[in-house]
């Protein structure tokens, strides 16, 4: 169902995105790295907090960067990961494979600035073995999402 919810996201909006399907799990950014033969940056992993205001965002970052604490906080507030399965329940997507295509809710979707370091990154795409290939300002114009500096390599 979910990798169906990306396939009808990019054919809603008339784009003709592959969704690589592999035999192997690329669940975490390691092995994603190893499954597309890349270097773990080009894996664009897709997160979720909940603010203490209560919303709930989507952050897509390279693979190899890490929420740096104090840049989250200036740009959103204190927030916190939310819990797997709230993951799939407000995505519809499950851990490993969540993306921020097709999500179950509309949930506002932000890019870290990490991302643009590539010509093209690979995130997920609603199961725990699929994958695109997409350069960051298409993935910011197909998603409608808002740039921010919340990460650090």
């Amino acid at each position: 169902m979910s990798q169906q919810s990306v396939r009808d996201f990019f054919s809603s909006r008339n784009l003709d995105i592959p969704i690589i399907e592999l035999a192997v799990s690329t669940a975490t950014v390691e092995l994603a790295a190893k499954a597309h033969g890349v270097e773990a940056g080009r894996i664009a992993k897709t997160l979720s907090f909940r603010l203490n205001d209560g919303r709930v965002i989507i952050l897509v970052a390279r693979g190899d960067a890490r929420i740096d604490n104090r840049k989250f906080k200036d740009a959103f507030g204190k927030g916190k990961m939310l819990p797997p399965e709230e993951v799939v329940e407000l995505t519809g997507h499950p851990v490993g494979g969540v993306c921020p295509f097709g999500l179950a809710q509309p949930l506002p979707i932000y890019l870290d600035q990490s991302l643009r370091d590539f010509d093209e990154v690979l995130p997920a795409a609603g199961a725990i073995h699929t994958a695109i290939r997409i350069s960051p300002a298409q993935l910011a114009e197909v998603t409608d999402g808002q740039w921010v500096d919340v990460c650090k390599l």
